[in-house]
Order: structure tokens, then C-alpha cells, then sequence
């Protein structure tokens, strides 16, 4: 299956929480989108690795992915290895996306700079004809026209900002079926800096700053591994 995008995550809910009211755009727009997720998020301190994969798969259905994959690399501990670079560009070489989004550059959590830099790495090895991924012939070579980094806890500037007024409940939507990782009354397990109540204050605030920066209700921003380039000034309007 070709996708028009491809978005890779270091843990289950990194998409939902940054990019999902893109991801929800485009799919009105006809794209097919799918997701990748490194790890299982089990070093999570809320749910376990069962629960958030059912909580992953609700959130899937939400957002009308075409497919969800999780690549169960160690949460915490993956590295840059040749191994996980391979299997990175396992996936790229056999969805084909146009665009590729990934992990924040740089973030509170190590992971998530760690894998903007994994998939970042990847996408380019993928390119390349002498890396040989596996025996099937299919997988040929491909490397996406471009790498957007959406923006997680640590504030940075983006190049981009994405109108996502009209879907701002949807991307609520995927990210309450997470519903073990963020604020429930009725928990009782031990709180964390995402389950806190003033966290979706966040989410929404910067949500609602990103949108006035550029004349809208809601947006979110993302980051370029290169210059964009554009036939016509209109399209900047």
C-alpha cells in the first residue's frame, strides 16, 4: 500500500497529542495516512503495554488511518543503530509516502529527539540503491520529498503552521481515547506531568497561539529539514 503520508512516532499518543488535527485535515483532503509507533511506551507510568495498544487502536478508527504499525523498539533505550535504521526504512521503502512526519528535533522526553533523528537518518538510507533492507525485490528504494517535525513539549519555533480549526474536536477526540495517559478523576494511578488537568490547558492554549499567529482559531506547527519552495505566492495567503 502506497500512503500519501507517513507519520512515525516514539510512543503511542505522540502523533495524537502534536499532529493528529493535520492528520484529520488531510484526510478530508483524500490523502491515505498511516502511523508508525517505535516503541510500545512501556516505560510509561500510567496503563500498560495492552492498554495502550487498544487505546492506539481506538484512536486509529478515529482518524481513519489506513494502517497502524508498532515497530517495538526498546522505549527509552532504542538507539540509532544500522538495525533500527533498517527497519525504519523498512517501512518507508514499502509505503512509499510523499511526506514523512516525525518526532519533535528536541524535547523534555530523550526519546523524542532521538527518533526525529532516527527517521530523519532513515528516510535518507532508504534512498540510497546498495542498502539492502530485505530479500523481497518490491522494496525498492524511496525517500520521501519531505520531513515535517511536529513540535511536542518544549516550545520551538515552527516553520510551518497548519490550520486545524475545523478539526480541533477530532484531534480531542484521539487523544481522550488515550484515556489511561491523561487526567481521570477516577484513577488511581500515580500522576503524571501529562495527566494532570492543566496539561489539555497546555495543549489547547498553544493549540489557540499557533492558530492567531496565523489568523485562525487552532493551529499546529511544525519543523523543516529544508527550505520550502512554492510556484506561487498565493499559496502562502
Amino acid at each position: 500500500m502506497k500512503v500519501d503520508i507517513l507519520a512515525f512516532a516514539a510512543h503511542p499518543d505522540d502523533v495524537e497529542l502534536t499532529c493528529s488535527g493535520t492528520i484529520a485535515l488531510q484526510q478530508s483532503l483524500g490523502n491515505k495516512i498511516g502511523v508508525i509507533d517505535l516503541t510500545q511506551g512501556e516505560l510509561g507510568t500510567r496503563g500498560t503495554v495492552q492498554i495502550r495498544e487498544q487505546e492506539a487502536a481506538l484512536a486509529s478508527k478515529i482518524l481513519n488511518l489506513s494502517f497502524r504499525e508498532n515497530l517495538k523498539l526498546r522505549d527509552g533505550f532504542f538507539d540509532i543503530s544500522e538495525e533500527n535504521i533498517l527497519s525504519v526504512a523498512k517501512c518507508i521503502r514499502k509505503y512509499r509516502p510523499e511526506i514523512v512526519l516525525a518526532n519533535a528535533i528536541s524535547d523534555r522526553h530523550p526519546d523524542h529527539g532521538r527518533a526525529a533523528k532516527l527517521v530523519s537518518e532513515s528516510c535518507f538510507y532508504s534512498g540510497l540503491e546498495k542498502v539492502h533492507i530485505s530479500d523481497n525485490q518490491l522494496l525498492n528504494p524511496w525517500r520521501p520529498k519531505a520531513i515535517y517535525h511536529y513540535i511536542q513539549s518544549d516550545y520551538i519555533n515552527p516553520d510551518i503552521i497548519v490550520d486545524i480549526s475545523d478539526f480541533w474536536d477530532k484531534k480531542v477526540e484521539s487523544i481522550q481515547a488515550f484515556k489511561s495517559q491523561f487526567y481521570d478523576p477516577n484513577s488511581n494511578e500515580k500522576e503524571t506531568y501529562i495527566s494532570k488537568p492543566e496539561f489539555f490547558e497546555f495543549l489547547e492554549g498553544r493549540a489557540k497561539m499557533w492558530g492567531h499567529a496565523i489568523g485562525v482559531k487552532y493551529g499546529e506547527g511544525f519543523t523543516l529539514n529544508r527550505v520550502p519552495g512554492i510556484r506561487d505566492l498565493n499559496d502562502l495567503i
